[in-house]
């Protein structure tokens, strides 16, 4: 029979054992790897173990044997059963799959995986004893499926089965011919051997498969946990970290021990650097026992984590510790939810008892801070007229000792305040020190501050202010912060709202009982002059008519003037607080404006101990309505030579000031109290001194000027004074709004 029909060859090939007098190779070369990339394409007579059909196979037996173990243990039993092949087969469910080889020389996919009842494999294990077939081409026991007859090999079969410790066979040892033989019992015997050979082999491989599958178990288990576990020996070295313990610890390398972790640079949220001897893992080895243990830890320049330890020795069989694990769970997010409450809670207290966003506004920036962890923070109240954001408050931790200086105030669209304001939304600044931060340089390196954040303080789709946090470590945007920021700047766009609500009703229920008073006083002074002088010219005599008629018909008129006046400005300021009346805004020149009036005042005032000074540039151009302003100019010259009785200077300056033009108009006269500032532009309203000194008036111009100011985009009140006497602050827009 030509071996060449048989495939199962005596030749030696590559791997196969010689047939000659010397005996079988004692060492034969080991089969190829795929880290050759010259190996051919596996067959039975150059078998390798790692061929594509079993290298994506997932079913834990394939690895087995492993470093060629199948193999030899096929080389094996062809030279102990003096044949020039051997396979190992194992069994899976329905299936026999080929894990080692040796002589073969037909493809390997022929025998590699074929269902069991196609195999003379299945024979034997459903014997469970040994099959020796001595002529494969003869024997009817050779089944019709299997590789045998598919292709075409004759020769003889020898096979035993391979069992486990509990006796169930897991695969099949066996020793093939090319040609038909007669299989000796030391043929026997020898395939018996290289069986139990196998089960100590297969034992040994199962048990590190189950301690790898163990492993791979506990592995998965402990990289699924949401804490972090960590483990050393009793020598301090680290043996275990999972996934969520290398998180936790950052980007930086990992440490192998103790010493080294104690080296990369922890502290406690104090900044004092953690030592060997403080860490959780070293006080177990010391045989602590640490339960629910909170600690505080940063890397040096990152924000301060907050953790819950768990911590104990690993014991031997002796009692001895030969190591310590701890699992870490971090709270930092529970711990910040639990500062946001407290934050909120201290700042509802802080504006329900104060009397203006001012006086709140320090208490405000301190839970702020103390909250987020971070260095300093500041309230800016936007001022629409000025069309500039002013310094409301400012505040920062008591252990920041570097220089942190806050403006006065900032122009539109200037500064982190001025552009948060333009862009209406929160802006998160990573680090200030960089170009283009909206911080200046000088101002950044002095501060030694790095993250801020601004977020306005909204009514609506009004800006009331803005309200701004510094950290001095550099951080990335994180949503909760600005939520909780967003949520503090509403809490104080409420306040300011409130409090205005608030102002507006004190204002309406004053100006009720001022115009109950303007009606008992100021008009019906006027009224009864005029009633009582209409009586005397109505009972004169002719003599007296042409005597004393002119002079009552004067006092009448004047009276009916003031009368009129009255009535004139109350009717203008219901028009203009309705919107009833019309302001029509063009291209005026202040300057002059303000100069005709100081003109025709000082025209008025010519003989009296008064003196008015200017201080006016040549034009001073703006968007405004001409007998409007020219109202307003005065009003507050009326009042300021009014308020002057014993006579003095006043003064009037007007000058541009970035986007506004600034009018104040200043006396050294009888004044107006701290507490009466606020009033004097509500209403009727009229300060004590005035009440007092008997000085005549309505208190309506100051409020007229206002609604006049109002409606042109600005601003007016009462500014700062060095000695007695008043100044008046009119700030209006260079720009049409």
């Amino acid at each position: 029979m030509r071996q060449s029909d048989l495939g199962l060859g005596r030749q030696p090939g590559p791997g196969a054992p010689s047939a000659g007098p010397a005996g079988p190779d004692p060492d034969p070369p080991p089969p190829a790897t795929d880290s050759d990339p010259s190996a051919p394409a596996p067959t039975l007579g150059t078998w390798t173990p790692r061929t594509a059909g079993w290298q994506h196979d997932s079913t834990p037996r394939r690895n087995l044997l492993t470093s060629g173990a199948a193999d030899q243990l096929a080389a094996l039993i062809a030279r102990a059963a003096d044949a020039p092949a051997g396979l190992v087969h194992f069994v899976e469910g329905d299936r026999l799959r080929s894990y080692g080889g040796h002589g073969l020389s037909v493809p390997w996919e022929e025998v590699a995986d074929v269902r069991l009842e196609d195999t003379l494999a299945g024979i034997l294990i459903s014997s469970g004893q040994t099959l020796a077939i001595e002529d494969l081409g003869a024997d009817p026991r050779v089944p019709a499926g299997s590789p045998v007859h598919r292709a075409g090999l004759t020769g003889a079969y020898l096979g035993h089965p391979i069992r486990d410790d509990d006796g169930v066979i897991v695969g099949v040892c066996c020793a093939l011919d090319s040609e038909p033989r007669r299989w000796t019992d030391a043929h026997v015997a020898a395939v018996t051997d290289a069986a139990h050979v196998a089960n100590m082999l297969i034992t040994e491989q199962l048990a590190r498969l189950e301690i790898d599958r163990q492993h791979r178990f506990l592995d998965a288990v402990v990289d699924s946990l949401h804490d972090g576990v960590i483990a050393c020996d009793a020598d301090g070295r680290i043996v275990l970290a999972n996934a969520r313990m290398h998180k936790l610890w950052g980007s930086g390398p990992f440490p192998v021990d103790l010493d080294e972790a104690a080296d990369a640079g922890l502290t406690d949220a104090h900044g004092n650097p953690l030592r060997r001897e403080d860490f959780a893992l070293y006080r177990a080895l010391r045989g602590e026992r640490l339960r629910d243990e909170e600690v505080m830890l940063q890397l040096r320049g990152q924000r301060t984590h907050h953790y819950l330890i768990d911590a104990q020795p690993i014991l031997g069989s002796d009692g001895r510790t030969v190591g310590a694990v701890q699992a870490v769970q971090d709270v930092t997010r529970r711990k910040r939810a639990e500062r946001f409450r407290t934050c909120e809670l201290a700042v509802v207290t802080a504006l329900a008892t104060a009397a203006s966003v001012e006086a709140a506004g320090p208490r405000v920036l301190e839970a702020v801070v103390g909250t987020l962890g971070w260095t300093h923070a500041e309230l800016w109240l936007v001022d629409d007229a000025a069309a500039v954001v002013r310094s409301a408050a400012s505040w920062h931790s008591p252990l920041w000792q570097a220089d942190i200086e806050v403006p006065g105030e900032l122009a539109y669209g200037t500064g982190l305040a001025g552009r948060a304001w333009q862009a209406g939304k929160p802006l998160w600044i990573r680090d200030v020190g960089r170009p283009q931060s909206l911080i200046s340089p000088a101002t950044a390196a002095a501060s030694q501050l790095h993250t801020a954040l601004a977020v306005p303080v909204r009514n609506g789709l009004e800006t009331l202010g803005v309200l701004v946090a510094f950290a001095d470590t550099i951080e990335d945007p994180e949503d909760e912060l600005v939520a909780l920021m967003s949520g503090i700047s509403a809490q104080i766009a409420q306040f300011i709202e409130r409090r205005l609500v608030e102002d507006l009703q004190r204002q309406l229920a004053r100006s009720k009982s001022e115009y109950l008073a303007l009606v008992g006083h100021e008009l019906r002074t006027p009224l009864t002059s005029i009633a009582a002088y209409t009586e005397l010219l109505r009972d004169a005599d002719a003599e007296g008519l042409v005597k004393d008629g002119p002079r009552l018909l004067e006092v009448i008129d004047r009276n009916a003037t003031q009368l009129r006046h009255i009535i004139n400005e109350l009717l203008e300021l219901s028009a203009l607080d309705t919107g009833h009346a019309s302001v029509r805004l063009t291209p005026v020149d202040l300057a002059q404006i303000v100069r005709e009036s100081v003109e025709r005042t000082r025209d008025a005032v010519s003989g009296e101990p008064v003196t008015i000074v200017d201080e006016l540039p040549e034009h001073l151009v703006l968007p405004g309505d001409r007998e409007r302003l020219r109202q307003v100019v005065d009003n507050l010259l009326s009042n300021a030579v009014k308020y002057s009785p014993d006579g003095g200077e006043i003064r009037v300056t007007l000058r541009a000031a970035g986007r506004t033009a600034e009018l104040a108009v200043s006396d050294t006269g009888i004044g107006v109290s701290q507490d009466e500032r606020e009033k004097m532009f509500t209403g009727l309203y009229r300060t004590s001194r005035a009440r007092d000194r008997a000085i005549p008036g309505s208190g309506l111009g100051l409020t007229l000027s206002r609604a006049v100011v109002q409606r042109h985009h600005g601003s007016i009140e009462l500014s700062e004074h060095e000695g007695p006497g008043t100044t008046v602050l009119v700030r209006l827009p260079l720009n049409a709004r």
